[in-house]
């Protein structure tokens, strides 16, 4: 995890009645969107352009989808309800067991695409230009939906992943 100089994480404080103190938690998730290098990148432009096309392809397709303002939105809320539904060590490791499966999957995923298309070949071009070489809209689709799974899941892993430790006191481990 890449630090700044004399920066540590804030604990978790934990309330009354057991469960982690929702601001300390917000101050956690800000903490990790500053210093995480990989939790940050939710707030990179290409994955917020992910965030906005993934948007309108729910909606066109009939998806029920929240209108979040924007992909930091997401990843922080979806974060909060996550940490809120798996109140228990066990439900917390499954879930967090559950995006890893997810991330491994969509990277295999983008990388079937990538090296088939060489979408790497203007390393310039965002994730969105990319994915125009791509011969049909399903193809497309699929290859924007397993890229916006990645960033999303691995952020939401490095930060439930700490979470995790400074709750139960140990690393999570699959």
């Amino acid at each position: 995890m890449a630090n700044q100089p004399g920066t540590e994480p804030p604990k978790i404080r934990v309330a009354e009645n057991g469960q982690p103190d929702v601001g300390s938690l917000a101050d956690l998730l800000e903490w990790f969107l500053n210093f995480d290098e990989r939790t940050a990148r939710i707030r990179l432009k290409d994955t917020e352009e992910l965030f906005q096309w993934k948007q309108q392809d729910d909606k066109v397709n009939g998806v029920n989808v929240y209108p979040f303002e924007n992909a930091e939105a997401r990843f922080a809320i979806g974060a909060l309800q996550a940490i809120d539904a798996n109140r228990s060590e066990e439900e917390l490791q499954n879930w967090i067991t559950s995006l890893l499966q997810a991330v491994e999957e969509s990277h295999k995923t983008k990388t079937e695409f990538t090296e088939a298309y060489d979408l790497n070949a203007d390393l310039g071009a965002s994730t969105i230009e990319k994915a125009q070489k791509l011969p049909s809209n399903l193809e497309k689709r699929l290859y924007l939906t397993s890229c916006w799974i990645e960033a999303l899941c691995t952020a939401e892993i490095r930060y439930l992943g700490w979470v995790f430790q400074e709750l139960y006191g140990r690393s999570y481990a699959s």
